[in-house]
């Protein structure tokens, strides 16, 4: 399976975006998935998580009640819909399928990555 990241770019502190991932090659409705970031001089960090059906989703405390995972019913598809947007939001964006059903926060819980689209939130 594949996944690809788009939806990135440059915003403005308390805008918002809309990142998607979609799968190709192999389906991934049964897995749960999620989002990670990585900032420069960081190590990659778990953002939001979502179950296979959509039915449970997790957030990282730094981005709860802003940012919103969700997940299209039987299609390899997930979105982060990410508002109030800070600096400290800015990274690169990686959608991740996970190994099982639900999603986890941990890196290793996850088998397939994305390449990654870039958020910039400035000041």
């Amino acid at each position: 399976v594949q996944l690809q990241a788009s939806g990135g770019g440059l915003v403005q502190a308390g805008g918002s975006l809309r990142l998607s991932c979609a799968a190709s090659g192999r389906t991934v409705s049964n897995n749960g998935m999620g989002w990670f970031r990585q900032a420069p001089g960081k190590e990659r960090e778990f953002v939001a998580g979502i179950a296979w059906n959509g039915g449970s989703a997790y957030y990282a405390d730094s981005v709860k009640g802003r940012f919103t995972i969700s997940r299209e019913r039987g299609a390899s598809r997930m979105y982060l819909q990410m508002d109030s947007l800070k600096p400290e939001d800015t990274a690169v964006y990686y959608c991740a399928a996970a190994r099982s059903s639900y999603a986890g926060a941990q890196t290793s819980a996850y088998t397939r990555w994305g390449q990654g689209t870039q958020v910039t939130v400035s000041s």
